[in-house]
């Protein structure tokens, strides 16, 4: 496990953008998935034959492709760092790999969308992550995937490989990301997954993170790297409460990773905002996804979005950034984060004309404010009759929430406090 300053970033991030395409992005079809007939965690994942899968690389040619703008568009949302699928299940390269045909580079493209990807958020001042897949349904010593093997049954090996194709393989997979790793400048994330398809210790995984940590120092790596990672990834959730340690919930926007034509569920705005303060509020980051569509571009209902969280976080990103999990759950309800002697206090529902903090020093508190605005909110004090004898009681406050103080996704109330008693 990495920890030390070169990794703090993450700690303060709060929140990323994930990046889900690949060829069958042409068709609207999630990614890899498909070519093994969906999976039960992908409510609208369609059912194709495996070449027809594979053979969209022969027409790939996303000119609509523009990172700068994409990187631009996140870093206004308020994203600190992004992470990009170099190669999903499918076995599809979206990088120039010397040691594979299957890859971006052979396609009427031509480009290698990942370096294109890195460069533009990277003069962003974002961090740089990438995805890479353990699993690769095109690798013939993997062995690839088959019709005859549907259907798939998640969590278990279609098929199991020679000892000679396996080292084969595992040499193979090195040496991709021995390529990732230094060709594309500092990498601070590596956003593995896939690895349920075998036991962990067939995929070498002390092999695999010395690699990284040798050529990549100051590297974090998931915990989907078998028996290794700095921390955990729950998908498509965000936990109850602090899980404990580093760690990220990933989430699209719709049901879908990849652009999915057969997928219109998209979360609203607020929704997603209201995640993002979950998960802040609970020590954690957000890696919200976005997915080009065939041509490059980004669908224009997750455009819409990013641009509402941007608006929202223009006004509330430090409640969100450089923040540690806040009050517990019966001091506040709702979620909250804390900076040093400030408290942000999330509200998700509209107050009843007031709200209502438990356990505070209360004599020590030495303002509060809306945080968009900065306008000064009328607060009372409350402890118990004895309690009030005291220098230095805990007790509630009960702050005055005005109707047009109201934020429309959520409103962000600020505690200050003293090191000593005020007054």
């Amino acid at each position: 496990m990495t920890t030390g300053p070169e990794t703090a970033w993450f700690d303060d991030a709060r929140f990323g953008l994930f990046i889900h395409w690949d060829h069958a992005s042409q068709r609207g079809w999630e990614l890899s998935w498909p070519l093994v007939g969906g999976v039960f965690s992908l409510p609208y994942c369609q059912a194709v034959p495996v070449d027809d899968y594979h053979a969209l690389a022969a027409t790939f040619d996303p000119t609509a492709w523009n990172p700068a703008a994409l990187a631009r568009r996140a870093k206004a949302a308020g994203m600190r760092y992004m992470v990009i699928t170099t190669r999903h299940h499918s076995g599809f390269a979206m990088y120039d790999s010397k040691v594979s045909d299957h890859t971006v580079m052979h396609t009427p493209s031509g480009r290698d969308l990942t370096r294109e990807a890195v460069d533009a958020f990277r003069a962003e001042g974002l961090r740089i992550g990438l995805y890479y897949s353990l699993s690769d349904w095109f690798h013939p010593d993997y062995p690839a995937f088959t019709e005859q093997m549907k259907p798939y049954v998640f969590g278990t090996s279609p098929a199991l490989p020679s000892e000679e194709q396996a080292a084969r393989f595992r040499s193979y997979l090195l040496a991709q990301l021995e390529e990732l790793m230094t060709g594309y400048g500092p990498i601070d994330v590596v956003w593995f997954d896939g690895g349920w398809e075998r036991p962990a210790e067939w995929w070498h995984p002390e092999e695999i993170e010395t690699l990284l940590r040798t050529l990549q120092p100051g590297i974090l790596i998931n915990s989907r790297l078998p028996g290794r990672g700095d921390f955990d990834t729950p998908e498509q959730f965000i936990p109850a409460s602090n899980p404990g340690g580093r760690w990220e919930s990933c989430l699209t926007m719709n049901e879908s990773w990849g652009w999915n034509v057969d997928d219109p569920h998209y979360k609203s705005s607020r929704a997603i905002i209201h995640a993002l303060c979950e998960t802040a509020g609970r020590g954690g980051n957000l890696l919200l996804n976005v997915s080009p569509m065939g041509d490059g571009a980004i669908p224009p209902e997750q455009v819409e979005r990013l641009d509402d969280i941007a608006t929202w976080m223009a006004a509330h990103s430090s409640a969100v950034h450089g923040t540690e999990a806040g009050l517990e759950p019966w001091q506040f309800y709702g979620p909250s984060t804390r900076c040093g002697n400030r408290i942000h206090l999330f509200l998700l529902m509209r107050p009843y004309d007031t709200i209502t903090v438990r356990g505070l020093p209360v004599r020590r508190v030495r303002n509060v404010t809306e945080l968009s605005s900065g306008t000064a909110l009328q607060f009372s004090s409350r402890t118990t009759i004895l309690d009030q004898l005291r220098a230095d009681p805990d007790g509630e406050i009960t702050i005055v929430v005005p109707e047009e103080l109201l934020d429309p996704m959520a409103t962000v109330i600020t505690v200050d406090f003293s090191d000593e008693v005020v007054g």
